[in-house]
């Protein structure tokens, strides 16, 4: 038997080259090729062949409606998905492993199954260990269909069969061909069987959801060209040693991105947290700060905590957990510079309790305010949230949406506001004392007024 041909796929955007070497000659990527089989080319075009063109129609001429949405039966995931599942759409819900990815799917696939008609492709377990599962989560699963295979030419014909409304892929990096001769989870594999259920999903109408696994450094696992073909890309987040879990969409074609949903680990499974600002802030002590963050349409209460120690090393150290590292030395400076607080001799570590990452420079502001507090060692009022964007100018930026912040932290219970002067509120907002500043060092006047107070 000949020896099959082998040739350097890459994992970024699917180039291939005969030849290993460290650079992608496509991507100019570094360190992404490996090694697949060649594949032949297909009967079809084998002679040169061309496919009969496809019908021309005018934009003006094509009728433009809505399809209304598949509620998945769980709130918070609605809200990433922008309203529920799209008849045709294709989702990739990616995260680490044991995150919760399949609970949370076959939870949704027992909701909707009760009226309608939904399918389970299960390539990583058998029946038996998705029948254990569902009993152990407790949800009524006599509805959904369960499918263990692997061959995507067996799981085309099952939905060309079954013609279910939901479809989920467990995991799309389990699938092959049977026209490939490489291996499943290689690039050629994800990309020709992604693409193959992403034409089947668009010419019949069924929603198709596929769980995608990651690489050690937190990306999704395949071509970065299957983010491209699907319509939705979530991400799974969060400690698996906490109870708490989150879901970001990077991409959505049907809704919000930067949406954000959160989830609480059961014994039942994931519970979806209607209101998690009660969950993310406690009682404060000396270097504790409320803030809002703004997750899509969502604004969030966020307890932002830090220690500042004394240094014992020539380097002190600088941590953050939750937040941008290279931002706290920037932040550090700035408070040095414009409000004479000095750090250089100590140790400083900043977390964002409750596993919450947060990317926006809105959270600055109540970043110095907690740093400054654990300096002196004097804890903030009970009742006061801050937010607002730090300059290297030492100048306090207005962040957006500073009314629905406002309004979040006044519906809590918060009576006090640390605010840029920008986003002061047009009308009294009741029970909330709004205080607004325009530079780093009127913020720490102001926060001295508010402890002594």
């Amino acid at each position: 038997m000949a020896k099959a041909k082998s040739v350097y796929s890459c994992t970024e955007c699917g180039g291939q080259v005969p030849k290993w070497q460290g650079q992608c000659p496509h991507c100019q990527a570094w360190n992404t090729l490996v090694e697949t089989i060649a594949e032949a080319t297909p009967a079809s075009n084998r002679f040169g062949l061309v496919a009969e063109a496809g019908r021309l129609q005018r934009l003006s001429e094509v009728e433009a409606r809505e399809e209304a949405r598949v509620p998945t039966g769980i709130e918070e995931f609605d809200r990433v998905l922008g309203g529920g599942m799209v008849a045709g759409g294709v989702v990739l819900l990616g995260g680490d492993p044991g995150i919760g990815k399949s609970t949370l799917l076959l939870q949704s696939l027992a909701e909707v199954g009760r009226s309608r008609k939904v399918l389970y492709v299960s390539g990583e377990e058998s029946p038996q260990q998705v029948a254990l599962r569902s009993r152990r989560l407790g949800v009524d699963a006599r509805g959904v269909h369960v499918l263990p295979e692997i061959n995507l030419e067996k799981i085309q014909l099952a939905l060309a069969a079954e013609k279910p409304e939901i479809a989920v892929i467990d995991s799309i990096q389990t699938l092959y061909s049977d026209e490939l001769q490489s291996a499943p989870g290689s690039v050629a594999q994800v990309r020709e069987c992604a693409a193959q259920l992403t034409r089947v999903a668009k010419t019949t109408g069924i929603a198709v959801v596929f769980i995608g696994h990651v690489t050690k450094e937190g990306a999704l696992a395949g071509p970065r060209v299957l983010e491209h073909m699907v319509d939705t890309v979530l991400y799974f987040e969060g400690d698996t040693h906490s109870a708490f879990r989150l879901i970001r969409a990077f991409k959505n074609r049907y809704g919000a991105v930067n949406e954000l949903g959160v989830f609480a680990m059961t014994e039942k499974g994931l519970k979806g947290v209607s209101n998690p600002s009660a969950l993310f802030h406690d009682n404060q002590v000396a270097g504790s700060c409320v803030m809002v963050t703004q997750e899509g349409t969502r604004p969030m209460l966020v307890e932002i905590q830090a220690l500042v120690d004394d240094a014992h090393a020539p380097n002190p150290r600088r941590l953050s957990v939750g937040l941008e590292q290279n931002r706290l030395a920037l932040l550090l400076a700035v408070l040095h510079r414009h409000a004479g607080i000095a750090c250089f001799d100590q140790d400083v570590f900043v977390n964002a309790v409750g596993g919450v990452k947060i990317t926006e420079p809105a959270a600055d502001l109540a970043v110095l305010m907690a740093i400054v507090s654990s300096l002196k060692g004097k804890p903030l009022p009970p009742k006061l949230v801050v937010f607002g964007e730090v300059g290297l100018a030492g100048e306090v930026r207005p962040v957006q949406r500073g009314q629905e912040r406002l309004r979040e932290a006044a519906k809590l219970g918060f009576t006090q506001a640390l605010i840029p002067y920008a986003n002061r509120p047009k009308q009294a907002i009741a029970g909330l004392e709004v205080t607004t500043v325009r530079r780093i060092e009127e913020a720490v006047t102001r926060l001295r007024d508010l402890v002594s107070g």
